[in-house]
């Protein structure tokens, strides 16, 4: 054993022959196609909740899609366990601005979230580098944007607690409240349901949109239609006691923008549904991709339900509708064989006008208010201004000086020093004034 311990010829194989050379080692492990559930979706529906509630253990769910689990069986979908409503904890997100997530695509968003040193040597180089655009957008500073009464918010900035503790913000003292998104503010105002005509080659059709329930796809669909964005578009897809689907000015099913340019969110809304023939509701390609095609439905279609956003319904034209599905479609693309164009669409009632009006009368009215407060608290500071002022009796030298006052007798001035805070003496002799000498220092 002594000699031979060092040979390579062994009666054994190593570990790491085995792993390495014998089979056991494999080039690429298999994976699951595993994907880590996004922290705002709910566990339950796998889509992004509206209504966030977690249990005891942490997981989150949405309060629409739990609740009738709860009811049906009662139980935890994710362990299995007892799960009772009453042991659900309300959550509160908060979630950046698109504005902001917008901003840091920029390559000069992260040169203004540096500590003070750096923020220097910026300012420095931009002394020597003035023409580099990307120094100079770190210079400038975000402007706040202005609060009022109707957009500020019941929280602040939290640039206050913010700046205590990072070096890479300047210090902030006072506390000012955040501002509320345009939108949410004016989607506060809108009350009302919207009403549009589609003037197509089969007849009108008459809708009404649910713009106090989901703003945002009736706003994008009453702003589109007044823009004249539908006009002599074609339905391009239509399946008979299904839907017709349309609002794609290219008519591949393809195309279309939003009134804003890009995609907007899904609104679910749990008391709209895809129920009965005539429902208007968003086309999409998966979520949060809403744009400007639209379907409205022959018949039920409950199975859509959170899928695609509700915003109206027909109110009158439904023969117009039953003229549409007679048209027959090629079976492979779905395309209707004669064509099915929207020739104009007429809104009748606007609720986002409305409520843009009602916000400037009443940002009108606060600022006129706020206007007479200052005039009556600029007026009262001039008053006391005036109140704490001297009493002015004539121009020049001596001009605080009351004439009107009694003036003291020349007895008076010889036997009494001119001293304020002297009492006036009874008797007019004079005072002697005491003399004393040190002598011969006898009496010592």
């Amino acid at each position: 054993m002594g000699k031979r311990q060092h040979q390579k010829d062994k009666m054994y194989i190593t570990c790491s022959e085995y792993t390495n050379y014998y089979g056991g080692k494999r080039s690429e492990i298999p994976q699951a196609d595993f994907r880590r559930l996004p922290f705002d979706h709910c566990s339950l529906s796998l889509q992004p909740f509206e209504y966030p509630v977690c249990t005891d253990e942490g997981v989150v769910f949405d309060l629409l899609s739990i609740m009738p689990w709860i009811k049906r069986y009662g139980t935890n979908p994710i362990s299995g366990e007892k799960l009772e409503a009453k042991s659900l904890i309300r959550l509160n997100f908060a979630k950046n601005s698109d504005d902001e997530e917008k901003a840091k695509l920029h390559p000069a968003y992260h040169l203004k979230t540096t500590n003070m040193e750096t923020r220097e040597t910026l300012a420095e180089l931009y002394k020597d580098y003035k023409g580099d655009q990307l120094l100079a957008s770190t210079m400038k500073e975000k402007a706040a944007k202005k609060t009022d009464k109707l957009n500020s918010a019941h929280y602040s900035t939290g640039r206050v607690s913010a700046s205590f503790t990072s070096t890479a913000m300047t210090p902030a003292t006072t506390q000012e409240a955040d501002a509320i998104a345009d939108d949410t503010v004016r989607y506060r105002y809108v009350k009302k349901k919207g009403y549009v005509r589609l003037h197509t080659n089969k007849g009108d059709l008459n809708l009404e949109l649910h713009c106090d329930k989901v703003p945002k796809a009736g706003e994008n669909f009453t702003r589109l239609c007044k823009k004249g964005y539908y006009d002599g578009t074609v339905f391009h897809r239509s399946i008979r006691n299904f839907m017709i689907q349309g609002g794609d000015p290219t008519g591949t099913g393809t195309g279309g923008e939003s009134f804003w340019g890009k995609p907007f969110k899904d609104e679910f809304k749990p008391n709209l549904s895809h129920t009965g023939r005539g429902v208007l509701s968003m086309a999409n390609s998966g979520p949060n991709t809403n744009k400007s095609q639209f379907f409205i439905t022959f018949r039920s279609c409950i199975y859509l339900d959170r899928k695609h956003t509700v915003f109206g319904r027909i109110v009158g034209g439904f023969e117009a509708l039953t003229a549409m599905e007679n048209v027959e479609s090629d079976p492979k693309s779905d395309k209707p064989k004669s064509e099915i164009k929207i020739i104009t669409a007429t809104v009748f009632v606007d609720p986002y006008e409305e409520a843009d009006a009602q916000i400037a009368a009443e940002r009108e009215t606060e600022l006129q208010k706020q206007q007479e407060e200052k005039q009556q608290t600029s007026i009262a500071q001039q008053k006391a201004k005036e109140k704490q002022a001297p009493k002015t009796f004539k121009a020049g030298v001596g001009k605080y000086i009351n004439p009107a006052t009694k003036k003291r007798s020349a007895v008076e001035d010889e036997s009494e020093p001119s001293t304020s805070g002297a009492a006036p003496s009874t008797s007019g002799a004079k005072k002697s004034k005491a003399k004393s000498s040190f002598g011969d220092f006898s009496s010592w």
